[in-house]
């Protein structure tokens, strides 16, 4: 699987009150404004989508059905709270439906990399070789306990947010990520770095 082009927690967190005036631009007509918003939460939208679909490809479609889905709702968005969390939100529901309406199995292509060209690094080896470990171990997880442990962990949201974008409360959240986390090093127990 490619790598994400761009590394978790960049260009996500922006300023709240940025976020609102991008917003109120939008809803004005600006359609640059939210192009902004799109750029910088993109990559964030394909992880969160990722999380709940496994397919990279499935998690671009998601991602973008999100945020269209965002843009056509985004006069519902409440300025005095923050963005990020609002639009996962969507984006989690888009992946959670597209999950949903799946009818034929999907399967995983090789990365093009290991199939022409000659013999690659060990380092990158090893870091591809523990990236498929970590998703395959991921997809043992619930899909609620994935997806907040991914939240929590890799995109750097707290529990109150999290509990907003997945719509429970927040103790569970808490709960979700420890259990997912001991379950995911029960899973990788065995894993040693060269």
């Amino acid at each position: 699987m490619p790598a994400d082009p761009q590394p978790p927690g960049t260009g996500a967190r922006i300023p709240d009150g940025d976020e609102a005036r991008l917003v109120a631009r939008t809803l004005a007509g600006d359609r640059a404004a939210f192009g902004t918003l799109v750029e910088r939460y993109a990559a964030q939208a394909r992880r969160v989508a990722r999380a709940v679909l496994g397919d990279p490809d499935d998690a671009d479609d998601a991602a973008q059905d999100g945020l269209l889905s965002a843009l056509v709702k985004l006069a519902q968005y409440d300025p005095r709270r923050p963005f990020g969390p609002w639009l996962m939100r969507i984006v989690a529901n888009a992946a959670t439906d597209r999950r949903r309406r799946r009818t034929v199995r999907w399967t995983e292509q090789l990365d093009p990399g290991l199939a022409g060209g000659g013999p690659r690094p060990d380092a990158d080896a090893e870091r591809a070789a523990l990236g498929e470990r970590l998703r395959a171990a991921l997809k043992q997880l619930t899909p609620r306990r994935r997806m907040a442990v991914v939240l929590f962990d890799v995109e750097g949201y707290a529990h109150g947010e999290i509990a907003e974008i997945l719509g429970i409360p927040e103790g569970t959240v808490r709960s979700e990520v420890f259990h997912a986390r001991r379950q995911l090093r029960a899973l990788l127990q065995d894993w040693k770095e060269a």
